[in-house]
């Protein structure tokens, strides 16, 4: 026997006491061990000396709860904390009828300027004690009975399509985000301030001396592009500015929004200026535009509209309008938390928005 493996040792042909427990402890290949159980308020009761009951009744949250001494609910609470024993949300949430959970639907969960609601969504959710379900793709239908089930205490409705609203039941609390006003005017809507937007983009570009502006527009069926559209249309026409309008889908993306902007400089009489519906747009006229042999922003000035991430990461930086997504979200839900308190909601004015200049624009080449 090796010198270094001596009985019961720890050597490379021996193994001590302390590796075989570990050994055994450790699971079988392709399995997991058992949870460990989780302490219940029957271990409390027993701890605390007091009954199941009166473990409930501290927990409840309830005016019943208050009946019982303060010194027996902080023996209670000792125990639970040293048990690491957490109440049971769902029983809870029985007895309020509530779920604590609320539905956000947008059109497109890839979108990047959802991404930034969703963060002012959960942000403001947390302070609420309500977790988010995020949904995207969604139609009337599939709304209306996310709406009618006990899933969920309430819903917000983010920048929908017109094939995606519908009658929702009076009784579900609703808040719309960056929808028409008149959609439903028994419920809240929240917003955003696009047409200043859309005008703030075409002034800037006029102010560079760009008398002629190509546009990107969304081709969905929706409020909000429809408010940038007739801003857009107000303020070109005010300015005296010729303008050349193609409409791409946004949940097509990049691609789609590639091969509309080489059909926009492929013209003749192509436009140096060029504003998009959103920045994933404007990242699809870069790439055409460097494809084409055009530099921005020497020969094409571009400004997008949302100010997502990438916006700032384009060579060069992209000029946006920045859309306020996460104070969007943030006061989406405190209007629905007010609603689930069975408080009124106050009429909010559009949350402003602003033209980020970056490099992407500059003065019209002589």
């Amino acid at each position: 026997m090796p010198k270094d493996a001596a009985p019961g040792g720890t050597g490379p042909e021996g193994a001590g006491p302390g590796d075989a427990a570990a050994r055994q402890e450790r699971p079988a290949a392709g399995t997991w061990p058992a949870p460990v159980r989780r302490p219940t308020g029957r271990d409390v009761a027993r701890l605390a000396g007091v009954s199941q009951a009166t473990v409930s009744l501290v927990f409840s949250g309830s005016e019943a709860g208050r009946r019982v001494s303060d010194a027996t609910r902080e023996r209670v609470r000792e125990a639970a904390r040293g048990l690491g024993y957490r109440p049971q949300a769902a029983g809870r949430q029985l007895r309020l009828g509530r779920s604590g959970m609320i539905l956000l639907a947008v059109p497109n969960i890839l979108g990047p300027f959802f991404g930034r609601v969703l963060e002012g969504v959960h942000e403001e959710a947390g302070k609420h004690g309500l977790a988010v379900v995020v949904s995207s793709g969604w139609g009337s239908a599939t709304l209306a009975e996310a709406a009618t089930t006990s899933r969920f205490d309430g819903l917000l409705i983010c920048s929908p399509d017109d094939s995606q609203l519908g009658e929702l039941p009076a009784d579900t609390p609703v808040v719309f985000l960056d929808a028409d006003p008149g959609t439903d005017l028994a419920r809240p809507t929240i917003e955003l301030d696009v047409a200043g937007g859309m005008r703030a983009a075409v002034e800037h570009l006029a102010g560079l001396g760009h008398r002629r502006i190509g546009r990107l527009r969304s081709s969905h069926a929706a409020y909000t592009f429809r408010v940038r559209q007739a801003a857009f249309e107000e303020t070109v026409r005010a300015l005296g500015l010729d303008v050349v309008e193609l409409g791409v889908s946004l949940n097509e993306g990049q691609p789609a929004a590639r091969e509309v902007a080489h059909r926009l400089l492929a013209r003749p009489d192509r436009p140096h200026a060029v504003i998009c519906d959103d920045d994933v747009v404007a990242s699809g006229v870069y790439q055409a535009a460097a494809e084409r042999g055009l530099r921005v922003p020497a020969d094409l000035s571009v400004v997008g509209i949302d100010n997502v991430p990438v916006a700032a990461l384009l060579a060069p930086p992209l000029t946006t309008v920045d859309l306020p997504g996460e104070e969007l979200g943030r006061a989406g839900v405190a209007a629905l938390a007010r609603l689930l308190r069975g408080e009124p909601v106050a009429p909010v004015a559009p949350l402003a928005t602003s033209l980020v200049r970056r490099s992407s624009t500059a003065q019209l080449p002589q």
